[in-house]
């Protein structure tokens, strides 16, 4: 049961697990499901993404899903703006009807117009506002995702959401300095991860299938084609190693283009999460050329494994703040493919002792990194709100 009063919390997400798969999505069934469990009455306010006659359900959780039923990505695996337009009238208008029965509203801080429905709200129903600010985009970055015009104007949203935010939440330092940095005066605090696996580490067999496995999303800031070419240089020296890329998205037929007829490269697609662990728990080597990560949850999970990581630098990603350089894996310079062949190979090169000191990693940072430290600080975030709204409750 929750310490103190219970709160009535609605969470705003445009994606619910298992419909689609992704570390934030995750994040909020967790959250949903922990803050219900602990006695608060929870609303997850999402878009409807299932078909006809299907009821998700999370326990003690209502689930509130606002149509129109509509995809996330255009063909180029950019996010949809008519869809992020559709969501946040979706919430504007479930907000003006209902949003004085709720005490907190937590919401990611995209798809923005639903953080600014939020904002918009708030004064008439009296509610508090919870953001959490998965990444933050440099000015350089939104242009390039949306062009010259439509790139500045997404700039301008984003800092007009971080100055409408009270209270914010990042999972990384990068994000959350950015966040200050856009003009958010009010309080921020930073997860620690949101991986929900044991806590202990639970090393996979040895000695090790001789495999580079990647899981996510195929999508470009994931850079998954940056694979292919550096495994041809990593065969090179190492002609045992093998590739295996699991996960879906735009990029796949190029992908599979790409690979066509390479029996080092195996693109098995969407799969079940127990054989992504088996392929993380069984691998040599997890490799993320994302060049933008709000953190990098999969290295997290790799870790438990003693699975050691290949990151790529990249201004706009946060993993290497989960990088100790030789103790759980390594920092790529680049995509390059001999930057990243060598990288792989660094790992390959620390063998079984490299495996167990990234165990002995997750040992010392897992608790620090798991989804239950995260859940227990927006909880108490929760109870520090509970005397300011508790005031405001209709009678």
């Amino acid at each position: 049961m929750v310490a103190g009063p219970s709160l009535r919390i609605c969470l705003v997400y445009d994606c619910l697990f298992p419909y689609t798969v992704g570390g934030a999505e995750r994040w909020y069934r967790n959250l949903a499901t922990r803050l219900a469990a602990e006695g608060h009455e929870v609303t997850y306010l999402t878009r409807v993404q299932w078909e006809p006659g299907e009821r998700p359900e999370l326990p003690g959780v209502r689930i509130v899903a606002l149509p129109p039923r509509i995809g996330l990505y255009t063909g180029s695996g950019r996010r949809r703006m008519d869809q992020a337009v559709l969501f946040g009238r979706g919430v504007l208008g479930h907000l003006l009807r209902h949003g004085r029965r709720y005490d907190v509203v937590h919401t990611a801080q995209f798809p923005f117009f639903s953080l600014l429905a939020a904002a918009a709200v708030r004064p008439v129903a009296g509610f508090r506002i919870v953001v959490d600010w998965h990444e933050v985009w440099t000015p350089a970055y939104w242009i390039e995702y949306l062009g010259p015009v439509l790139g500045r104007v997404g700039w301008a949203i984003q800092r007009l959401c971080a100055r409408a935010t009270e209270r914010a939440f990042t999972f990384s330092r990068l994000h959350a300095e950015r966040l200050r940095g856009e003009g958010m005066r009010g309080e921020i605090f930073i997860y620690g991860g949101s991986y929900g696996g044991p806590k202990e580490p639970r090393p996979g067999p040895e000695p090790r299938e001789p495999t580079v496995v990647f899981a996510g999303r195929h999508i470009p800031e994931k850079r998954v084609g940056a694979i292919p070419p550096a495994m041809q240089r990593v065969r090179r020296d190492a002609p045992e190693l093998r590739a295996v890329i699991y996960g879906d998205g735009p990029d796949r037929p190029g992908l599979l283009a790409a690979v066509e007829g390479d029996e080092a490269v195996d693109a098995p697609g969407f799969v079940s999460s127990e054989e992504i662990e088996r392929g993380l728990a069984s691998a040599t080597v997890m490799v993320l050329p994302s060049r933008r990560e709000g953190l990098g949850l999969v290295v997290i999970e790799a870790a438990s494994f003693g699975t050691p990581s290949v990151v790529v630098a990249d201004p706009d990603s946060a993993s290497p703040e989960l990088i100790e350089e030789g103790v759980n894996g390594t920092v790529a310079a680049s995509t390059d493919p001999e930057e990243l062949a060598a990288a792989i190979l660094r790992v390959r090169a620390g063998g079984a002792a490299l495996r167990r000191s990234t165990a002995a990693w997750f040992a010392v940072n897992g608790p620090r990194l798991h989804a239950d430290a995260a859940l227990a600080l927006a909880a108490e975030s929760y109870r520090a709100e509970a005397q300011t709204v508790a005031g405001l409750r209709p009678t």
